[in-house]
């Protein structure tokens, strides 16, 4: 195999150059500010409204972002005419009933990660789409920017040689507190379907679905997993391993890497933040990816503007996350979380 001596130049577009959609966000929370900043900030996307359950927080957030409208309902923003697509950045656990509400008032939609509670959810919101005819996508901003890309092409061109496995994880430090989204087993929190979504949509992304999944944690006193570590295995054409970690007790390195036969990729912490990579090849000098253009959570302007385009081009999902694998790396957490015993009420 020749060495690689240089990366390929990331294929993801300026962000300022999508079409224009208007948008409104549903459930204005800490990931709604840093979406409509970084939208503001490097896109031309108009965010023209947004809908709380609280007509003062809504109007709060539509002064704060200069949003032309503020609805007192979910019910009031989706039923807008002037919006063309939504953004649900609620806790997990209503993503599926909002994002089917939705997909009926004939909106595209836009879901933040984790893309639901689970993967029956899951699979009932890209159903639903289907049959309506909208755009859909997880918001799993990561898979879309500029670094990702780029280890996207060294995969495809094999350069890792033979892959053999995936490091990444996620671990934030969260004081306990029953009252915070991160312990309220009602808002489906833990650390899994937060933070641990990150590591483990990386491995899907390199590669693909597992057949094995081996999990050991830790849970909170209100019952959520506090600590997760997972072995994914079985993974179509290869016995690479993944091995992941997750908790809300710790700030961890969030540091990835792919290691092949022929090199590895490393990618620094916070990994899904936008940044370079290097790739270290088994005979050959280390070569770096440019640093971004667009830091930090800027980043989530990559993921609005490749909807925008999905949408102007008539595509109902993303060839960098497609339906069957948001739905597929739900189907993982389930079963990461059954073996650690981790159950939302209802289920």
């Amino acid at each position: 195999m020749t060495p690689v001596t240089s990366l390929p130049l990331t294929r993801v577009p300026d962000p300022a150059d999508a079409p224009v959609l208007r948008w409104g966000i549903l459930a204005p929370g800490g990931i709604a500010s840093s979406f409509v900043r970084a939208l503001a900030a490097h896109t031309t996307q108009r965010v023209v409204a947004c809908g709380s359950r609280s007509t003062a927080r809504a109007q709060e957030f539509a002064h704060e972002h200069g949003l032309e409208r503020a609805h007192g309902s979910y019910e009031q923003l989706l039923a807008d005419p002037g919006v063309d697509v939504v953004y649900v950045a609620s806790p997990h656990s209503r993503h599926a009933e909002q994002a089917l509400a939705a997909i009926e008032a004939g909106k595209h939609v836009l879901v933040e990660k984790s893309f639901t509670q689970d993967a029956g959810q899951a699979q009932a919101v890209v159903d639903a789409a289907r049959a309506a005819g909208v755009t859909l996508m997880e918001a799993m901003w990561t898979r879309f920017l500029p670094h990702i890309d780029v280890l996207r092409q060294l995969l495809a061109d094999g350069a890792l040689g033979e892959l053999v496995s995936v490091h990444a994880d996620h671990g934030q430090f969260f004081p306990p507190d029953p009252r915070h989204r991160m312990f309220d087993p009602d808002a489906a929190g833990g650390a899994l379907l937060d933070l641990g979504i990150y590591p483990v949509s990386f491995a899907s992304f390199v590669l693909g679905t597992p057949t094995r999944v081996t999990a050991r944690g830790t849970l909170t006193d209100t019952g959520v997993d506090r600590t997760v570590s997972m072995v994914l295995d079985g993974h179509p054409g290869t016995d690479a391993h993944a091995l992941l970690g997750t908790t809300l007790a710790a700030r961890t390195p969030t540091t990835a890497a792919v290691s092949g036969s022929a090199g590895r990729v490393e990618i620094g912490g916070p990994f899904y933040n936008p940044q370079s990579l290097t790739l270290v090849p088994l005979a050959g000098d280390r070569v770096s990816s440019p640093e971004p253009v667009i830091t930090r959570s800027g980043g989530l302007a990559h993921q609005a503007a490749h909807f925008a385009t999905l949408v102007e081009q008539g595509r109902q999902e993303s060839p960098w996350l497609p339906w069957a694998e948001s739905v597929a790396i739900m189907a993982t957490l389930d079963e990461v979380r059954a073996q650690v015993g981790v159950v939302y009420p209802g289920e």
